[in-house]
């Protein structure tokens, strides 16, 4: 787990080192253990190493192989390289370290462009070809490692994080009107290429961009779940799905403990990340565990412990709560909006900032459970798309936080254009290998939303605190078979059901049968004093009226009455403006 940045000229020039060095130590919070550059005429590369395997410097990078003529720089992890290895040795390869970067290398030489499809793992990468002067960018199946890129006729720079690209300068950092409209309808999901810069773009998941030495880019897309099945599938009983979802899952939690360093895990009290320490447990894990919470709003409960203490209790961890007082998260706000990558508005970014600098004092790495609401169906807009109707209306209608029309009173006459968010889903939706309401939800869910919403503040807050988070929940393994179950297995009893009945069999009833909560972080969502003043110096900034993205008189009706004014999916709609110029004010001006 790491962080890496490198430049390309492709006009006669040598690459600035000095610009991929800006960039490297802009990510040192992403690999505390390490740094490394490496330059050669036109290309010049950069790294921060966080070590979790291999902890030796023989893995230190940038890699560079020169009997195969070949280099490499790394974000991830490769669950699988030690069979990987063992598989390239009986090929004739000869290795010099134990991790899992030298394999990709030598994976590479041997399959080419292939070998992406023989990885386990999270992972993003550039590769680079000595004698042809080719480079290859790649991301993971699940995009849950990053990589954002900057690319002009003259030259390619290319980064783990979009400030990190800003921090070499010469980049075009005026709104991209399409990222605005996405952010602003679609939940501040962002989908690829775009970023809210026009000057930065994002690989998307489960994609290769081959560069060649002209500067000529392509790109491909080398994985996608199918929600189709055949008749056998639809035949199988529920109890056959369940406890194929069992075996996976145990199967992917184990995959996850491959580490030099001891593997702890994040403890909501949900069943998702419940099921993952008993899992962790039951493979004979002795585990740290980890919990927040925060104070109470109203009626609306900050914390989670008495569901969490059941399951640390259950199997024995060794446990710790950590409390945080609304008067402690206002003060380290900024922070956490510094470590995003992109403007992240849920709420509970913050509590991942937080929970993530007290368990990197004694975890490098952990489990997470992020991506169990949407590979098995535990949203609440699921379920409708099950009683007939259009499937894109139930959907926007669920998931959207405004009408076209709303946008309009939003935003500048100069931004405002066509209804972006709402065509994306239905060209999403209208995409073959998803033939009912409730897949093509689940499928739009799983590839797009999950990447540019949770799975991305996972990766942001851990890593400003140099912590590795594994997600098996994404185990590409086991979002194919998730794929293959009905969905009607997946949205009974209230969501998630063939999940929470193979957790049956490993952790406690008490957790299972709990109404559903949520990441509570009440003081962001109900605006009030301080946190309503921070939000209003950010609007009222001399940097915000100059730019100028939002018409007064909405944000003004806003603060008449912040709390009346809630999106779909119980977000503040206020706060979505302040935290959009909050980091437009942080990494910009």
């Amino acid at each position: 787990m790491c962080g890496f940045a490198g430049e390309r000229r492709y006009d006669g020039a040598p690459a600035d080192i000095a610009a991929v060095a800006c960039m490297n130590d802009a990510q040192a919070k992403r690999g505390p253990d390490g740094s490394g550059l490496f330059q050669a005429g036109p290309l010049a590369v950069g790294q921060r190493r966080l070590k979790i395997m291999d902890l030796t410097e023989r893995a230190q990078q940038p890699m560079i192989d020169n009997e195969l003529g070949l280099g490499i720089v790394f974000n991830g992890a490769v669950y699988n390289h030690p069979e990987l290895r063992q598989t390239l040795k009986q090929k004739g390869y000869h290795f010099w370290s134990e991790g899992d970067t030298e394999v990709l290398l030598k994976a590479y030489q041997e399959w080419g462009l292939d070998f992406v499809q023989h990885l386990n793992g999270m992972f993003a990468f550039a590769i680079w070809e000595r004698d042809s002067g080719r480079i290859v960018l790649g991301r993971d199946r699940l995009g849950i490692k990053p990589l954002y890129f900057s690319k002009t006729a003259g030259r390619l720079r290319f980064a783990s994080t979009l400030p990190a690209i800003l921090k070499a300068g010469d980049v075009d950092t005026d709104i991209d009107a399409v990222a605005l409209h996405y952010y602003l309808n679609f939940h501040a999901v962002v989908p690829a290429p775009h970023t809210i810069l026009k000057g930065v773009r994002k690989l998307a998941p489960a994609t290769l961009a081959v560069i060649e030495k002209d500067g000529s880019m392509h790109q491909h897309e080398y994985w996608r779940p199918s929600f189709e099945r055949t008749a056998e599938d639809e035949a199988r009983s529920f109890e056959d799905w369940r406890d194929d979802t069992l075996t996976a899952l145990r199967q992917a939690v184990k995959r996850r403990l491959v580490s030099d360093e001891p593997v702890g895990a994040l403890l909501s009290g949900g069943v998702d990340s419940s099921l993952i320490v008993g899992l962790m447990s039951e493979a004979g894990s002795n585990l740290r565990s980890y919990s927040i919470g925060f104070e109470d709003v109203g009626k609306e409960e900050g914390n989670e412990f008495r569901y969490s203490d059941i399951v640390a209790k259950h199997f024995g961890t060794d446990h710790e709560q950590i409390f945080i007082d609304s008067r402690t998260l206002l003060p380290r706000l900024p922070e956490a909006i510094a470590a995003m990558s992109e403007p992240m508005v849920s709420h509970d970014c913050v509590a991942f900032y937080l929970l993530s600098e007290a368990v990197s004092k004694r975890s490098k790495v952990v489990q997470s459970g992020q991506g169990a609401d949407e590979v098995f169906g535990g949203y609440h807009w699921y379920p409708p798309m099950l009683e007939g109707g259009d499937p894109f209306t139930v959907y926007s209608k669920g998931f959207c936080d405004r009408t076209h029309a709303e946008y309009a009173d939003v935003v500048d006459p100069r931004l405002y254009g066509e209804d972006h968010a709402r065509k994306f889903i239905a060209d999403h939706f209208g995409l073959p290998g998803a033939p009912e309401a409730i897949d093509k939800a689940l499928r739009l869910d799983t590839q797009i939303m999950l990447v540019d919403d949770p799975v991305k503040r996972v990766d942001n807050m851990t890593m400003a605190w140099g912590l590795e988070a594994r997600v098996p929940f994404l185990d590409h393994e086991l979002v194919e078979l998730a794929a293959k179950i009905p969905g009607r297995h997946k949205i009974a009893e209230g969501g998630k059901y063939v999940l929470k009945e193979a957790a049956r069999q490993v952790i406690p009833a008490a957790v299972i049968d709990r109404p559903k909560g949520y990441f509570p972080v009440p003081a962001l969502k109900y605006l009030q004093g301080d946190f309503l003043e921070y939000t209003r110096d950010l609007l009222d900034a001399p940097a915000a009226r100059g730019r100028g993205l939002f018409k007064r008189d909405y944000v003004e009706m806003l603060f008449r009455s912040p709390e009346s004014h809630i999106t779909p999916l119980r977000g503040s709609k206020l706060w979505q403006l302040a935290l959009l110029e909050a980091w437009l004010q942080t990494h910009i001006s």
